[in-house]
């Protein structure tokens, strides 16, 4: 079945307010694609202004993060009610960078993940592997895990419509990126994951992308392979080559 690619950037702690509204106008005329889906995941005090500067765009505004609780006590987090209100469409949940350096287990991302679907948020959920994991040979043991943990009570229904990001993290913000190849097969057992746990119309029907140093240069060939569906681009996405990525 034909997939709508979708290409997403992870401004990650980049871009004041007003820096986000100048990069917005700066792009707005090179993501123009319609073959594709452009999303923009930005830190949360860009949401409002950014989802205020792509209005009349091709271009969707993603969250970095969310936390599952409704409202309460909870210094500093913001609810999927809020970013619903605010506009937002998608939400980056389980990025390597939250796992690692915010110890986010994945017990804790399946209730961000569970929260997000109900609240009609679409998640972008990530799963990648260590370099040590890659040379241990349990890369897609370790994913296979990851995607299992974080997708329990989720049903076929909601896993169709969520995204899936590849992202070994020994290729983010590194520089190097996964072979075509081994990007592919990755990707390849990450929808053969998601047949076992559920069925293959259900696998068929997730989008799953490719993130780790992508830019203008390899986009082309990650994403014209069968199983990759676009892209979560990290430093790229700051820059007007976001558009040559997203016009491949």
């Amino acid at each position: 079945m034909a997939r709508k690619k979708i290409i997403a950037g992870n401004w990650k702690m980049n871009m004041t307010p007003s820096e986000a509204v100048k990069l917005v106008a700066e792009l707005e005329p090179l993501v123009k694609n319609d073959a594709v889906d452009v999303v923009y995941c930005v830190p949360a005090i860009d949401i409002v202004p950014v989802v205020e500067a792509v209005k009349g765009s091709n271009v969707q505004v993603g969250a970095e993060n969310m936390y599952f609780e409704e409202s309460g006590a909870y210094t500093g987090e913001i609810s999927a009610a809020m970013l619903v209100d605010a506009g937002v469409k998608y939400v980056i949940i389980g990025h390597s960078e939250r796992r690692d350096y915010f110890k986010e287990d994945d017990a804790l991302l399946n209730k961000k993940v569970k929260k997000a679907i109900a609240s009609g948020l679409t998640p972008i959920l990530c799963c990648g592997e260590s370099l040590e994991q890659r040379e241990m040979g349990v890369t897609m043991d370790w994913i296979r895990f990851q995607i299992k943990s974080d997708l329990v009570d989720v049903t076929a229904d909601q896993v169709k419509d969520i995204v899936i990001a590849y992202e070994p993290i020994w290729a983010i913000g590194t520089g190097k990126t996964a072979t075509t190849e081994q990007a592919e097969e990755v990707c390849k057992g990450i929808r053969e994951c998601i047949a076992q746990m559920y069925d293959q119309a259900t696998a068929d029907a997730v989008r799953i992308q490719y993130g780790g140093s992508v830019n203008a240069g390899n986009a082309a060939e990650l994403f014209a392979q069968p199983n990759i569906d676009g892209g979560l681009v990290g430093g790229a996405s700051l820059k007007a080559d976001f558009g040559k990525i997203v016009c491949y």
